[in-house]
Protein backbone atom coordinates (compact mmCIF):
# COMPACT_ATOMS: atom_id res chain seq x y z
CA UNK A 1 0.00 0.00 0.00
CA UNK A 2 0.97 3.06 -0.92
CA UNK A 3 1.29 5.78 2.01
CA UNK A 4 -1.76 7.58 1.08
CA UNK A 5 -3.94 4.62 1.14
CA UNK A 6 -2.34 3.38 4.37
CA UNK A 7 -3.59 6.83 5.50
CA UNK A 8 -6.81 6.90 4.18
CA UNK A 9 -7.47 3.18 5.56
CA UNK A 10 -6.69 4.33 8.85
CA UNK A 11 -9.16 7.21 8.05
CA UNK A 12 -11.96 5.33 7.26
CA UNK A 13 -11.19 2.94 10.40
CA UNK A 14 -11.36 6.30 12.33
CA UNK A 15 -14.93 7.28 10.94
CA UNK A 16 -16.17 4.22 11.77
CA UNK A 17 -14.63 3.59 15.48
CA UNK A 18 -16.81 6.57 16.13
CA UNK A 19 -19.89 4.11 16.92
CA UNK A 20 -17.70 1.23 18.60
CA UNK A 21 -18.98 1.04 21.95
CA UNK A 22 -17.13 0.60 25.39
CA UNK A 23 -18.15 -2.88 25.37
CA UNK A 24 -17.06 -3.77 21.79
CA UNK A 25 -13.47 -2.11 22.71
CA UNK A 26 -13.15 -4.29 25.60
CA UNK A 27 -14.10 -7.59 23.86
CA UNK A 28 -11.10 -6.53 21.43
CA UNK A 29 -8.55 -5.62 24.30
CA UNK A 30 -9.60 -9.24 25.80
CA UNK A 31 -8.34 -10.79 22.39
CA UNK A 32 -5.58 -9.39 21.85
CA UNK A 33 -4.28 -10.22 25.84
CA UNK A 34 -5.37 -14.25 24.87
CA UNK A 35 -3.25 -14.19 21.26
CA UNK A 36 -0.58 -12.24 23.10
CA UNK A 37 -0.31 -15.02 25.20
CA UNK A 38 -0.99 -18.01 22.87
CA UNK A 39 1.97 -16.41 20.74
CA UNK A 40 4.30 -15.41 23.14
CA UNK A 41 7.23 -17.92 21.97
CA UNK A 42 7.11 -16.88 18.69
CA UNK A 43 6.82 -13.46 19.26
CA UNK A 44 9.89 -13.87 21.81
CA UNK A 45 12.20 -16.32 19.05
CA UNK A 46 11.82 -13.13 16.81
CA UNK A 47 12.83 -10.83 19.43
CA UNK A 48 15.88 -12.76 20.47
CA UNK A 49 16.78 -12.91 16.11
CA UNK A 50 16.20 -8.66 16.53
CA UNK A 51 18.58 -8.60 19.78
CA UNK A 52 21.16 -10.64 17.81
CA UNK A 53 20.90 -8.95 14.89
CA UNK A 54 21.17 -5.17 16.69
CA UNK A 55 24.36 -6.69 18.89
CA UNK A 56 26.45 -7.06 16.19
CA UNK A 57 25.42 -3.59 15.05
CA UNK A 58 26.26 -2.12 18.57
CA UNK A 59 29.80 -4.11 18.14
CA UNK A 60 29.98 -2.30 14.37
CA UNK A 61 29.33 1.23 16.21
CA UNK A 62 26.41 1.60 14.14
CA UNK A 63 24.16 1.46 17.21
CA UNK A 64 23.99 2.67 20.56
CA UNK A 65 23.94 0.42 23.58
CA UNK A 66 20.65 2.48 24.65
CA UNK A 67 18.62 1.65 22.12
CA UNK A 68 19.95 -2.19 22.21
CA UNK A 69 19.02 -2.24 25.83
CA UNK A 70 15.59 -0.62 25.15
CA UNK A 71 14.96 -3.84 22.37
CA UNK A 72 14.35 -6.09 25.04
CA UNK A 73 10.41 -7.77 24.64
CA UNK A 74 10.81 -10.62 27.30
CA UNK A 75 13.25 -8.95 30.37
CA UNK A 76 14.70 -11.32 33.20
CA UNK A 77 12.23 -14.11 34.31
CA UNK A 78 10.38 -12.67 31.29
CA UNK A 79 8.89 -9.79 33.79
CA UNK A 80 8.72 -7.45 31.27
CA UNK A 81 6.32 -9.43 28.88
CA UNK A 82 4.08 -10.25 31.81
CA UNK A 83 4.07 -7.02 31.83
CA UNK A 84 3.13 -5.82 28.79
CA UNK A 85 0.46 -8.44 28.97
CA UNK A 86 -0.95 -6.80 32.34
CA UNK A 87 -0.86 -3.53 30.66
CA UNK A 88 -3.50 -4.86 28.19
CA UNK A 89 -5.53 -5.65 31.23
CA UNK A 90 -4.64 -1.81 32.77
CA UNK A 91 -5.75 -0.07 30.03
CA UNK A 92 -9.44 -2.66 29.62
CA UNK A 93 -9.77 -1.06 33.09
CA UNK A 94 -9.55 2.20 33.15
CA UNK A 95 -13.00 4.07 32.72
CA UNK A 96 -13.60 4.57 28.49
CA UNK A 97 -13.49 8.54 28.34
CA UNK A 98 -15.29 9.02 25.19
CA UNK A 99 -18.60 10.28 25.24
CA UNK A 100 -18.02 11.58 28.63
CA UNK A 101 -19.37 15.03 29.00
CA UNK A 102 -17.01 17.72 30.54
CA UNK A 103 -18.54 20.71 30.54
CA UNK A 104 -22.99 21.36 30.44
CA UNK A 105 -24.58 24.76 30.23
CA UNK A 106 -28.40 25.87 29.20
CA UNK A 107 -27.95 28.77 27.15
CA UNK A 108 -31.88 29.30 26.68
CA UNK A 109 -34.98 27.53 27.05
CA UNK A 110 -34.33 24.65 25.06
CA UNK A 111 -30.70 25.65 24.05
CA UNK A 112 -28.05 23.43 25.76
CA UNK A 113 -24.94 22.84 24.97
CA UNK A 114 -22.37 20.17 25.65
CA UNK A 115 -18.21 19.87 25.38
CA UNK A 116 -17.90 15.75 24.83
CA UNK A 117 -14.69 13.53 24.84
CA UNK A 118 -14.06 12.50 21.43
CA UNK A 119 -10.91 10.72 20.10
CA UNK A 120 -8.32 12.53 18.64
CA UNK A 121 -8.56 10.74 15.21
CA UNK A 122 -6.15 9.35 13.60
CA UNK A 123 -2.24 8.63 14.79
CA UNK A 124 0.75 8.31 13.76
CA UNK A 125 3.61 6.50 16.81
CA UNK A 126 7.08 6.42 14.99
CA UNK A 127 9.97 4.64 17.79
CA UNK A 128 12.24 3.42 18.03
CA UNK A 129 13.42 0.58 19.55
CA UNK A 130 10.86 -0.68 22.90
CA UNK A 131 8.82 -3.11 20.52
CA UNK A 132 6.47 -2.99 23.56
CA UNK A 133 5.28 0.14 21.74
CA UNK A 134 3.43 -1.78 19.38
CA UNK A 135 1.00 -3.09 22.48
CA UNK A 136 1.00 -0.11 24.15
CA UNK A 137 -0.07 2.22 21.16
CA UNK A 138 -2.27 -0.21 19.82
CA UNK A 139 -4.77 -0.66 23.36
CA UNK A 140 -4.54 3.23 23.95
CA UNK A 141 -5.90 3.47 20.57
CA UNK A 142 -8.13 0.71 20.56
CA UNK A 143 -9.56 2.23 23.99
CA UNK A 144 -10.03 5.98 22.93
CA UNK A 145 -11.31 5.09 20.05
CA UNK A 146 -8.14 5.99 17.71
CA UNK A 147 -7.09 4.27 14.69
CA UNK A 148 -3.04 4.16 14.87
CA UNK A 149 -0.57 3.85 12.10
CA UNK A 150 2.81 2.29 13.70
CA UNK A 151 6.69 2.76 12.31
CA UNK A 152 9.02 0.96 14.58
CA UNK A 153 12.98 1.17 14.29
CA UNK A 154 14.62 -1.58 11.66
CA UNK A 155 16.35 -2.78 14.63
CA UNK A 156 13.41 -4.24 15.89
CA UNK A 157 11.78 -5.49 12.46
CA UNK A 158 10.79 -8.62 13.33
CA UNK A 159 9.51 -8.13 16.95
CA UNK A 160 7.35 -5.42 15.33
CA UNK A 161 5.83 -7.64 13.03
CA UNK A 162 4.77 -10.43 15.06
CA UNK A 163 3.67 -8.23 17.50
CA UNK A 164 0.98 -6.82 14.86
CA UNK A 165 0.36 -9.42 12.98
CA UNK A 166 -0.92 -10.82 16.66
CA UNK A 167 -3.04 -7.41 17.35
CA UNK A 168 -4.54 -7.94 13.37
CA UNK A 169 -5.69 -11.35 13.94
CA UNK A 170 -6.82 -10.36 18.04
CA UNK A 171 -9.11 -7.91 16.17
CA UNK A 172 -10.35 -9.81 13.05
CA UNK A 173 -11.36 -12.71 15.17
CA UNK A 174 -13.04 -10.86 17.84
CA UNK A 175 -16.63 -11.88 17.70
CA UNK A 176 -19.19 -9.27 16.88
CA UNK A 177 -22.65 -9.22 18.17
CA UNK A 178 -25.96 -8.62 16.79
CA UNK A 179 -26.60 -5.29 16.01
CA UNK A 180 -22.99 -4.07 16.43
CA UNK A 181 -20.71 -1.92 14.01
CA UNK A 182 -17.90 -4.79 13.32
CA UNK A 183 -15.11 -3.82 14.56
CA UNK A 184 -12.36 -1.91 11.66
CA UNK A 185 -9.44 -4.14 10.68
CA UNK A 186 -7.37 -1.01 9.80
CA UNK A 187 -7.49 0.40 13.35
CA UNK A 188 -4.02 -0.84 13.44
CA UNK A 189 -1.63 -0.91 10.83
CA UNK A 190 1.73 -1.28 10.90
CA UNK A 191 4.69 0.61 7.93
CA UNK A 192 8.06 -0.71 7.88
CA UNK A 193 9.93 1.62 5.51
CA UNK A 194 11.30 5.14 5.74
CA UNK A 195 10.03 6.18 2.75
CA UNK A 196 6.36 5.20 3.48
CA UNK A 197 6.92 7.69 6.66
CA UNK A 198 8.23 10.49 4.85
CA UNK A 199 4.61 10.30 2.56
CA UNK A 200 2.72 9.98 5.98
CA UNK A 201 4.30 12.94 7.21
CA UNK A 202 2.76 14.43 4.15
CA UNK A 203 -0.72 13.00 5.01
CA UNK A 204 -2.35 16.77 7.23
CA UNK A 205 -5.60 15.49 5.50
CA UNK A 206 -5.68 11.90 6.95
CA UNK A 207 -3.49 11.90 9.96
CA UNK A 208 -4.18 14.20 13.16
CA UNK A 209 -1.21 13.90 15.50
CA UNK A 210 2.62 12.29 14.76
CA UNK A 211 3.65 10.68 17.95
CA UNK A 212 7.21 10.31 18.13
CA UNK A 213 9.17 8.19 20.42
CA UNK A 214 12.88 7.91 20.37
CA UNK A 215 16.27 10.24 19.68
CA UNK A 216 16.68 13.96 19.72
CA UNK A 217 17.05 13.66 16.32
CA UNK A 218 14.37 11.23 15.72
CA UNK A 219 11.93 14.03 17.02
CA UNK A 220 13.61 16.90 15.42
CA UNK A 221 13.70 15.48 12.14
CA UNK A 222 9.89 14.98 12.23
CA UNK A 223 8.91 18.15 13.93
CA UNK A 224 10.97 19.52 10.85
CA UNK A 225 9.48 17.64 8.34
CA UNK A 226 5.55 17.73 9.13
CA UNK A 227 2.73 20.27 9.68
CA UNK A 228 0.86 17.48 11.38
CA UNK A 229 1.03 18.81 15.00
CA UNK A 230 3.42 16.30 17.09
CA UNK A 231 3.06 15.42 20.46
CA UNK A 232 6.28 14.03 22.87
CA UNK A 233 9.66 15.23 23.85
CA UNK A 234 13.15 15.77 22.27
CA UNK A 235 15.26 14.74 25.07
CA UNK A 236 15.20 13.92 28.81
CA UNK A 237 17.58 15.87 30.57
CA UNK A 238 16.43 15.23 34.33
CA UNK A 239 17.64 16.97 37.35
CA UNK A 240 18.08 16.12 40.93
CA UNK A 241 19.01 19.27 43.26
CA UNK A 242 19.78 17.90 47.05
CA UNK A 243 18.74 21.28 49.03
CA UNK A 244 20.68 22.54 52.08
CA UNK A 245 18.07 20.49 54.51
CA UNK A 246 17.93 17.24 51.86
CA UNK A 247 18.08 14.48 54.26
CA UNK A 248 20.60 12.05 53.35
CA UNK A 249 18.85 8.21 53.37
CA UNK A 250 16.54 10.13 51.28
CA UNK A 251 19.13 11.31 48.90
CA UNK A 252 21.33 7.94 48.66
CA UNK A 253 17.81 6.53 47.40
CA UNK A 254 16.23 8.47 45.52
CA UNK A 255 19.20 9.35 43.63
CA UNK A 256 20.82 6.10 42.98
CA UNK A 257 17.42 5.08 41.98
CA UNK A 258 17.10 8.02 39.64
CA UNK A 259 20.21 6.64 38.08
CA UNK A 260 20.52 3.41 37.78
CA UNK A 261 17.32 1.95 38.12
CA UNK A 262 17.41 1.78 34.13
CA UNK A 263 19.80 4.66 32.63
CA UNK A 264 18.13 4.31 29.39
CA UNK A 265 14.74 5.76 30.23
CA UNK A 266 14.28 9.30 29.61
CA UNK A 267 13.04 9.77 32.92
CA UNK A 268 16.33 8.75 34.45
CA UNK A 269 18.32 11.77 36.07
CA UNK A 270 21.52 12.91 34.18
CA UNK A 271 22.32 15.79 36.34
CA UNK A 272 22.54 15.86 40.18
CA UNK A 273 23.06 19.82 41.68
CA UNK A 274 24.06 20.07 45.12
CA UNK A 275 23.70 22.91 47.61
CA UNK A 276 27.13 24.02 48.63
CA UNK A 277 26.13 23.32 52.21
CA UNK A 278 25.96 19.84 51.81
CA UNK A 279 28.35 18.84 49.55
CA UNK A 280 30.90 17.45 52.25
CA UNK A 281 28.09 15.41 53.86
CA UNK A 282 24.94 14.33 52.17
CA UNK A 283 26.46 14.61 48.63
CA UNK A 284 29.67 12.72 49.67
CA UNK A 285 27.06 10.52 51.36
CA UNK A 286 25.28 10.43 47.50
CA UNK A 287 28.76 9.75 45.46
CA UNK A 288 29.72 6.85 47.37
CA UNK A 289 26.19 5.02 46.70
CA UNK A 290 26.36 6.18 43.01
CA UNK A 291 30.24 4.94 42.79
CA UNK A 292 29.52 1.77 44.45
CA UNK A 293 26.85 1.43 41.82
CA UNK A 294 29.18 1.67 39.14
CA UNK A 295 27.99 5.55 38.03
CA UNK A 296 30.57 7.19 36.32
CA UNK A 297 30.74 10.78 37.97
CA UNK A 298 31.35 14.07 35.95
CA UNK A 299 31.79 16.50 38.60
CA UNK A 300 32.76 19.96 38.52
CA UNK A 301 35.23 21.74 40.54
CA UNK A 302 33.97 21.81 44.20
CA UNK A 303 32.17 18.44 44.24
CA UNK A 304 35.16 17.09 42.97
CA UNK A 305 37.08 18.34 45.98
CA UNK A 306 34.44 16.94 48.39
CA UNK A 307 35.10 13.60 46.93
CA UNK A 308 38.56 13.91 46.87
CA UNK A 309 38.88 15.11 50.70
CA UNK A 310 36.05 11.95 51.55
CA UNK A 311 38.69 9.58 50.08
CA UNK A 312 36.03 7.43 48.63
CA UNK A 313 37.28 7.47 45.56
CA UNK A 314 40.71 6.01 46.60
CA UNK A 315 40.79 2.51 44.79
CA UNK A 316 41.59 2.18 41.32
CA UNK A 317 38.41 0.90 40.30
CA UNK A 318 35.96 3.94 41.96
CA UNK A 319 39.01 6.08 40.78
CA UNK A 320 38.32 5.35 36.76
CA UNK A 321 35.02 6.41 37.48
CA UNK A 322 35.39 9.95 38.39
CA UNK A 323 36.44 12.90 36.26
CA UNK A 324 36.34 16.57 35.71
CA UNK A 325 33.38 18.33 34.31
CA UNK A 326 33.06 19.81 31.18
CA UNK A 327 30.56 22.68 30.15
CA UNK A 328 29.03 19.67 27.74
CA UNK A 329 28.18 17.72 30.23
CA UNK A 330 25.87 19.58 31.36
CA UNK A 331 22.22 19.49 29.39
CA UNK A 332 23.22 16.73 28.25
CA UNK A 333 21.07 12.92 27.68
CA UNK A 334 23.91 10.19 28.91
CA UNK A 335 20.83 7.48 28.74
CA UNK A 336 23.83 5.60 30.52
CA UNK A 337 25.50 4.85 33.97
CA UNK A 338 26.99 8.50 33.27
CA UNK A 339 25.83 11.41 35.51
CA UNK A 340 26.86 14.99 35.92
CA UNK A 341 27.49 17.21 39.08
CA UNK A 342 27.26 21.07 39.85
CA UNK A 343 27.43 22.76 42.76
CA UNK A 344 25.27 25.80 43.54
CA UNK A 345 24.47 28.54 45.96
CA UNK A 346 21.24 28.41 46.45
CA UNK A 347 17.80 27.52 45.70
CA UNK A 348 17.33 30.07 42.82
CA UNK A 349 20.76 29.15 41.12
CA UNK A 350 19.72 25.21 41.22
CA UNK A 351 16.06 26.71 39.57
CA UNK A 352 18.06 28.81 36.86
CA UNK A 353 19.85 25.88 36.14
CA UNK A 354 17.21 23.14 35.49
CA UNK A 355 15.40 25.99 33.72
CA UNK A 356 18.05 27.21 31.36
CA UNK A 357 19.54 23.80 30.47
CA UNK A 358 16.63 21.03 31.37
CA UNK A 359 14.55 19.59 28.47
CA UNK A 360 10.99 20.73 30.51
CA UNK A 361 10.36 16.63 30.88
CA UNK A 362 11.05 15.87 35.28
CA UNK A 363 13.03 17.48 37.78
CA UNK A 364 13.51 16.68 41.61
CA UNK A 365 14.15 18.42 44.90
CA UNK A 366 15.28 16.63 47.80
CA UNK A 367 14.86 18.82 50.78
CA UNK A 368 12.87 19.17 54.18
CA UNK A 369 12.04 22.01 53.98
CA UNK A 370 8.30 22.89 52.62
CA UNK A 371 8.57 26.53 51.57
CA UNK A 372 11.61 25.54 49.47
CA UNK A 373 9.52 22.50 47.95
CA UNK A 374 6.89 24.66 47.09
CA UNK A 375 8.98 27.31 45.32
CA UNK A 376 10.81 24.91 43.40
CA UNK A 377 7.97 22.83 42.06
CA UNK A 378 6.14 26.40 40.97
CA UNK A 379 9.34 28.07 39.79
CA UNK A 380 11.19 25.14 37.47
CA UNK A 381 9.23 24.80 34.13
CA UNK A 382 8.80 21.07 33.72
CA UNK A 383 6.19 18.72 32.85
CA UNK A 384 6.62 16.84 36.50
CA UNK A 385 8.47 18.16 39.20
CA UNK A 386 8.77 15.98 42.06
CA UNK A 387 9.54 16.37 45.84
CA UNK A 388 11.47 13.88 47.85
CA UNK A 389 11.05 11.39 45.13
CA UNK A 390 12.69 9.66 41.98
CA UNK A 391 12.61 11.23 38.79
CA UNK A 392 11.88 7.19 37.01
CA UNK A 393 8.18 7.79 38.47
CA UNK A 394 7.34 9.75 35.55
CA UNK A 395 5.91 6.94 33.59
CA UNK A 396 2.16 6.04 32.22
CA UNK A 397 2.24 3.16 34.37
CA UNK A 398 3.42 4.41 37.48
CA UNK A 399 0.89 7.10 36.99
CA UNK A 400 -2.24 4.69 36.83
CA UNK A 401 -2.53 5.43 32.88
CA UNK A 402 -2.39 1.95 32.33
CA UNK A 403 0.43 2.93 30.11
CA UNK A 404 1.42 5.94 28.15
CA UNK A 405 1.62 7.06 24.31
CA UNK A 406 4.84 8.63 25.57
CA UNK A 407 6.01 11.67 27.72
CA UNK A 408 5.67 15.02 26.08
CA UNK A 409 6.86 18.37 27.14
CA UNK A 410 4.52 20.54 24.95
CA UNK A 411 2.57 22.97 26.44
CA UNK A 412 -0.55 22.31 24.79
CA UNK A 413 -3.02 19.84 24.71
CA UNK A 414 -1.16 17.34 26.52
CA UNK A 415 1.73 17.49 29.06
CA UNK A 416 4.33 15.02 30.72
CA UNK A 417 3.15 10.73 30.63
CA UNK A 418 0.30 10.72 28.10
CA UNK A 419 -1.79 8.27 28.73
CA UNK A 420 -5.60 7.84 27.23
CA UNK A 421 -6.08 11.95 27.83
CA UNK A 422 -3.25 12.19 25.48
CA UNK A 423 -5.42 10.97 22.33
CA UNK A 424 -8.48 12.73 22.92
CA UNK A 425 -9.74 16.12 22.33
CA UNK A 426 -13.11 17.23 22.87
CA UNK A 427 -16.39 18.61 20.29
CA UNK A 428 -18.93 20.51 21.38
CA UNK A 429 -22.95 19.32 21.14
CA UNK A 430 -25.88 21.76 20.71
CA UNK A 431 -29.11 21.14 21.18
CA UNK A 432 -31.67 23.74 19.73
CA UNK A 433 -35.23 24.53 18.93
CA UNK A 434 -34.98 25.89 15.57
CA UNK A 435 -33.31 29.04 16.80
CA UNK A 436 -30.83 31.14 14.85
CA UNK A 437 -27.89 33.33 16.13
CA UNK A 438 -29.68 36.72 15.24
CA UNK A 439 -32.86 35.86 17.98
CA UNK A 440 -30.32 36.52 20.75
CA UNK A 441 -28.92 40.57 21.20
CA UNK A 442 -29.52 43.33 22.69
CA UNK A 443 -32.71 45.15 21.37
CA UNK A 444 -36.04 45.31 20.58
CA UNK A 445 -37.31 41.78 19.98
CA UNK A 446 -34.07 40.08 21.43
CA UNK A 447 -33.43 37.35 23.70
CA UNK A 448 -31.18 37.26 26.33
CA UNK A 449 -28.42 34.01 26.86
CA UNK A 450 -29.13 32.18 30.19
CA UNK A 451 -26.03 30.49 30.41
CA UNK A 452 -26.70 28.13 33.29
CA UNK A 453 -24.68 25.63 34.30
CA UNK A 454 -26.02 21.83 34.07
CA UNK A 455 -24.76 20.16 36.93
CA UNK A 456 -22.64 16.82 35.85
CA UNK A 457 -24.55 14.21 37.58
CA UNK A 458 -23.88 10.32 36.27
CA UNK A 459 -26.97 11.22 34.00
CA UNK A 460 -25.18 14.53 32.33
CA UNK A 461 -21.62 12.91 32.47
CA UNK A 462 -22.71 9.61 30.61
CA UNK A 463 -24.81 11.27 28.19
CA UNK A 464 -23.62 10.19 25.03
CA UNK A 465 -21.51 6.88 26.47
CA UNK A 466 -21.82 3.93 24.08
Amino acid sequence: MTAEQVARAAREASNMLQTISSAQKSAVLRRIKQVLSERRGEIVEANRLDKEAAKKEVDAGNLSSSLFKRLDIEGSGGEKYATLLQGVDDVDRIADPIGQVTMARKLDNDLSLYRVVCPVGVCLVIFEARPEVVVNIACLAIKSGNAAILKGGKEATRTNQALAEAIQYAIATTETQEGQTKFPEKAVQVVSTRDEINGLLEMDRYVDIVIPRGSNSLVNYIKNNTRIPVLGHADGICSTYLDESADAAKAVHTVVDAKTSYPAACNSTETLLVHGAVVDTVFVEVAKALLKAGVRLHADERSLAAIEAAGIAQDAAAAALVSKATDGDFGHEYTDLDLAIRVVDSLDQAIDHINALGSKHTDAIITEDRKNADWFMRRVDAAGVYWNASTRFADGFRYGFGTEIGVSTNKTHARGPAGLEGLTIYKYYMFGAGQGSTDYGVGEGKRGFLHEDIPLDDSVRNKFVL
